[in-house]
């Protein structure tokens, strides 16, 4: 059958929106038809090349939602006409973080952005029958897509897909950051730096375990202005102050319980653990290009202040648990989802949706089919 995607032929490069050929599915395989897909800025990191991947051409996206419309051998718990929200990171079942439930850690990982399937094949076919690897072997910019069993979560019907898609990245690994991994306290501080997709989740995570003060940071005043609406106290604007210095001010030169980077990059994840108290625990949630391979941090002073320095990858969660759960708050209003969408485009603007996100404008956009 045929599929409209968005296909990444060079690093650097926008996407093009093409017509692809998609095989029948295989033993273990989900042809899914995809209703929307979020704009992450994981995805814009592989389209420039901040994070190498295996091959080109890729179709890229990672956070997405749909209806299964056909299942191939072995597939016996998800069926035609189910809905279904496709996870980025599959779980192997056999390895020993999967065995132990830490799913997040499964051997799979370091697979995810080379392009083909576990099985090695591939299921997405230019017209000269040039291959097409799948993003986090999913590839969720295409009308159709075909996935393996182990990345597909079935969920309640009566969940709006458009808005079950952000659970299928963002959400999850901002509010299992915040509640998972760094395990916030009741009446603690925190700081977040960087308020999209993910920032603007660890926020709700720190809301649900009710943290006294959440404070934001952003280059970009609307940004701020909108995670004050997600429970943030306080707002900094790093372009007008300096960040460790307002910290500082607000905690009566304390510092923060818990810090969050959520840009990712070596002079902001230094600023968020100097602006960590003594004790306090600094989590980086965002992916770090690749070319950058030291942080500036001083060995003696974390020795000294007994910080703990870790980094979060999907919310240190098992998405299949963590999925359903996140969506059934959504349902009973403790979680907010509807408005992290900021803007919608089709397919064909999903280019100037990722300008959207660079200059601020979207806590997340969403690609609708």
């Amino acid at each position: 059958m045929k599929t409209l995607a968005a296909v990444s032929y060079e690093s650097g490069k926008p996407m093009l929106i093409e017509e692809l050929e998609l095989s029948e599915p295989k033993s273990d395989d989900v042809l899914v038809k995809m209703t929307a897909a979020g704009l992450c800025h994981s995805d814009y990191h592989a389209l420039v090349g901040n994070r190498p991947v295996g091959m080109r051409p890729m179709v890229l996206g990672h956070e997405g939602a749909g209806v299964v419309v056909k299942v191939g051998d072995g597939v016996d718990d998800i069926r035609p006409g189910d809905h279904v929200v496709l996870m980025f990171l599959p779980s192997c079942g056999k390895c020993q973080w999967c065995l132990a439930g830490d799913t997040h850690a499964c051997v799979l990982g370091p697979t995810i952005a080379k392009g083909p399937q576990p099985d090695g094949g591939y299921r997405m076919h230019t017209k000269n029958g040039l291959d097409v690897g799948q993003f986090c072997l999913l590839g969720a910019f295409s009308q159709y897509t075909i996935v393996h069993k182990q990345s597909v979560c079935v969920i309640d019907k009566k969940i709006p897909l458009e808005v079950a898609c952000l659970v299928g990245c963002g959400v999850v690994g901002g509010w299992g950051a915040a509640v998972n991994r760094a395990g916030i306290t009741p009446g603690s501080s925190v700081l977040v730096i960087g308020a999209g997709g993910i920032g603007t989740n660890i926020i709700q995570g720190a809301v649900s375990v009710n943290a006294s003060m959440i404070i934001a940071a952003d280059r970009f005043d609307q940004k701020l202005a909108w995670s004050r609406s997600f429970g943030a106290t306080h707002t900094i604007n790093v372009d007008k102050e300096n960040l460790v210095e307002r910290v500082m001010e607000i905690t009566d030169n304390m510092g923060v319980n818990y810090a969050f980077e959520a840009i990712s990059r070596p002079e902001t994840i230094a600023m968020a653990f100097d602006a960590t108290a003594k004790l306090g625990k600094v989590v980086v949630v965002g992916l770090t290009p690749s070319h950058f391979d030291s942080i500036p941090i001083s060995p003696l002073n974390l020795v000294l202040t007994q910080k703990t320095l870790m980094g979060s990858i999907y919310g240190t969660s098992n998405a299949r648990i963590e999925i359903p759960k996140l969506l059934y708050m959504y349902k009973r209003g403790q979680i907010k989802l509807d408005e992290l969408i900021t803007n919608t485009y089709s397919l064909n603007e999903i280019n100037q949706g990722y300008d959207d996100l660079l200059a601020g404008k979207n806590i997340r956009g969403v690609v609708r089919f």
